[in-house]
């Protein structure tokens, strides 16, 4: 039976966005309507790009847009607050990207608008859509590697960003950590919950944003996470997970993986692979996927990717900012 078909609106018109329209382009059951930028130009130009009906030059057009169900927010992290809530406000549902705010009060204001108007929120953490990352959350749920003692990852670009690059700007919400570091935070909360102590050090920027942040994540049970990113820096993007009685290991790529490895004592590794259509940048599909099924159910978040523990994630940020001494302008 043909699924009914979720119209979709983009609210801003940078890489990421280009991205997953081009994933719902590809995606029988997706339609994208509109898109909206802060200027008509940019606006146009992306419509013409992907054949797009509508194009605003500005973001209420966009949310007062009746023929659109739901609305990708795709700006940066500065603007996250504002595009949503204006989207929300609007009556339209929204699915916006990560890191799903600056903090965690801003995170916390957009969770409670969209639970008052009984509203599909959701954070666009694409990783935990991923098939692999999936079932790897199942293999460890179900004891494959015994109790977790430790998880490691990373994500760092060797750059050189400028000053004026978005991420070296704290107007922007610029640094590793909100840009970068919310794969390796989001990849630890996945897998052992809120951590209950955050140690943190960073080498900070000029402008006052982290060019490189270590973490150290810390938990009752005795479990600890070291995570780290960089945008001056280049890193493996590697994450492995330990327990008591085993090991997953993740190549190049953790938060879209092609493939992982199950190390169990005493039985030879097993390695599990994406299937075809499952590529690298296929999460940004299922993710979709997830967003229309919910909405079509008329759900107003995901199980995948569920509202309480993107605000977890969003004070795991901020703590570590405090301990950092990063803060942005907008937060006086």
């Amino acid at each position: 039976m043909e699924r009914e078909r979720v119209r979709w609106g983009v609210l801003a018109t940078g890489g990421i966005a280009a991205s997953f329209t081009a994933n719902l382009l590809d995606m029988p059951d997706a339609e994208v309507v509109a898109v909206a930028s802060r200027s008509d130009a940019s606006a146009k130009a992306f419509a013409e790009r992907f054949g797009i009906p509508r194009a605003y030059g500005d973001w209420s057009s966009l949310a007062e847009d009746e023929d659109v169900d739901v609305v990708y927010v795709a700006t940066p992290h500065s603007a996250h607050r504002a595009a949503a809530g204006l989207c929300l406000e609007a009556g339209r549902a929204v699915l916006c990207e990560k890191a799903f705010t600056l903090n965690s009060r801003e995170a916390e204001e957009l969770v409670t608008l969209a639970r008052s108007r009984g509203l599909f929120l959701m954070e666009a953490m694409w990783m935990y859509c991923h098939p692999l990352i999936r079932k790897l959350k199942a293999l460890v749920d179900d004891g494959a590697v015994g109790e977790v003692r430790t998880v490691r990852a990373d994500f760092g670009l060797a750059g050189p960003f400028s000053p004026a690059h978005r991420l070296r700007d704290p107007a922007q919400g610029g640094g590793a950590l909100l840009d970068l570091g919310v794969y390796p935070v989001s990849f630890a909360h996945l897998i052992l919950g809120e951590p209950s102590e955050v140690t943190a050090r960073a080498a900070l920027s000029d402008e006052g944003v982290d060019l490189r942040t270590g973490m150290l994540l810390s938990w009752e049970s005795g479990a600890h996470a070291l995570l780290d990113c960089s945008i001056d820096a280049g890193t493996p993007v590697t994450a492995s997970i330990t327990g008591s009685q085993g090991r997953i290991d993740i190549p190049h790529g953790f938060f879209y993986p092609d493939r992982f490895v199950l190390h169990r004592d005493g039985r030879e590794p097993q390695e599990f692979t994406a299937q075809a259509g499952d590529g690298p940048r296929d999460s940004l599909r299922h993710e979709a996927g997830e967003v229309m099924h919910r909405v079509r159910a008329g759900d107003t978040e995901s199980p995948l990717v569920p509202l309480a523990g993107s605000l977890a994630v969003m004070r795991t940020l901020d703590s570590v900012r405090e301990r950092i001494g990063v803060r942005y302008p907008s937060e006086g």
